[in-house]
C-alpha cells in the first residue's frame, strides 16, 4: 500500500518540498511512497516548484483508516487531517515543539530535532543517499532551507542549516542571495488573495490559557504591500476567527529585510497580548516588534493573555 507524505494545512516551502524530499528518499530505497498536500501551497512554494520543475502533490483533505502515512513538519494534530488517528502513521519528521495528541497503532519512528528546517533533519536521516539526491531534490532542500531561516535571518538558524545550505548552493551552482531575493520576492506578492485568505495562508492554531488563537505570520521583503490593506484585514479578522473557531486571529507581518515584525491591533484582546508578551506600548491599530522573525522560537512561546 502506497505510503502518503505530508507536512502541515496551509503549506508553506518546507511542507511543500519536504514531503516530495522525503517521496524521493522512500521510494529510492525501495519504498512506496507519494507526497500529498493539506491545501495550496502559498506563493514561495508554488515558485520553488516551478524553478525546480517539480510537480505539485495531489491536496487532499482527509486520510481514510488506516493509510499508511509520514507526518513531516508538524506534530499537531490541529495542523493534520481529522481523521490522522485513525491512520497508519509510520514515521514523523519534524522540527517544532511537541504538541501531543496523536494516537497511533504501534511504536514509529520520531525524529523531532531542535533545527530550522524538517529538510535539513532529512539530509541527515538519509545517510549516504543524500549523495545520490538528484537536482530537483537538492534544490527543494535548498529552497526549504533558506525559506525557513529567512536566509539565516531567523533564530532558529543553527550551524547545520547554513553549512548543508552552502553545501547544496555549491552543488547547484547557485547564487544564495540571489536566490533567496526571488523566493521571497514571490512571497511577497500577494495582491491575488483576499483578506481572509491572507490571514490563513501561513497560520496555526494555538491555545493559551484557554484562549485560542489563530496565529497568522506573513513573511515578506514589501511590508507596505500588506500595511496598505491594513484595514481589510482587521475587518476580516472576526470572520475568520468565527468560521475557524478561535477566539481571535494574530497576524504579525514579518519584514525580512529590517528584521522586524508588525502586529496588527484591532481590538482590546490583541492590545493585551501585544502588551503582555512582548512588552510593547500600544498606542494604535498597530505595533511594531523589533528583531520578531519566528513564530516557532520568539511568538508562540511568548503569548500572554
Amino acid at each position: 500500500m502506497t505510503t502518503f507524505v505530508f507536512g502541515h494545512k496551509s503549506p508553506d516551502t518546507d511542507s511543500t518540498g519536504s514531503p516530495l524530499i522525503w517521496e524521493w528518499y522512500l521510494n529510492h530505497t525501495g519504498g512506496n511512497a507519494t507526497a500529498k498536500l493539506l491545501g495550496e501551497p502559498n506563493t514561495e512554494a508554488a515558485f520553488v516548484l516551478e524553478r525546480w520543475s517539480l510537480p505539485k502533490p495531489e491536496i487532499i483533505d482527509n486520510v481514510a483508516d488506516g493509510q499508511p502515512c509520514v507526518i513531516v513538519d508538524t506534530n499537531n494534530p490541529a495542523e493534520l487531517p481529522d481523521n490522522i488517528n485513525s491512520a497508519d502513521v509510520r514515521a514523523i519528521i519534524d522540527h517544532h515543539r511537541l504538541v501531543g495528541g496523536l494516537q497511533t497503532a504501534a511504536a514509529i519512528d520520531i525524529n523531532i530535532r531542535p533545527l530550522a528546517c524538517t529538510a535539513t533533519i532529512m539530509h541527515d536521516l538519509m545517510g549516504e543517499t543524500a549523495a545520490e539526491m538528484p537536482e530537483a531534490i537538492k534544490g527543494a532542500m535548498l529552497s526549504c532551507i533558506l525559506s525557513d531561516t529567512l536566509e539565516f535571518r531567523s533564530p532558529t538558524t543553527t550551524d547545520t542549516d547554513r553549512v548543508l545550505a552552502e553545501k547544496l548552493a555549491g552543488e547547484l551552482g547557485v547564487d544564495i542571495a540571489d536566490y533567496a531575493a526571488e523566493m521571497f520576492a514571490a512571497k511577497s506578492d500577494v495582491s491575488a488573495f483576499s483578506a481572509a485568505e491572507l490571514l490563513r495562508m501561513d497560520s496555526k492554531e494555538y491555545e493559551v490559557d484557554g484562549v485560542k488563537f489563530r496565529v497568522s505570520v506573513l513573511e515578506t521583503t514589501s511590508p507596505k504591500m500588506v500595511l496598505d490593506r491594513k484595514a481589510e484585514l482587521m475587518e476580516a479578522m472576526p470572520t475568520v476567527a468565527g468560521e475557524d473557531k478561535v477566539n481571535e486571529v494574530l497576524l504579525f507581518v514579518v519584514d525580512i529585510l529590517n528584521e522586524e515584525a508588525t502586529m496588527l491591533i484591532p481590538n482590546d484582546l490583541s492590545k493585551r497580548v501585544a502588551e503582555q508578551s512582548f512588552g510593547a506600548n500600544v498606542s494604535g491599530d498597530s505595533v511594531v516588534l523589533p528583531g520578531i522573525m519566528s513564530r516557532k522560537k520568539q511568538i508562540i512561546p511568548s503569548l500572554k493573555v
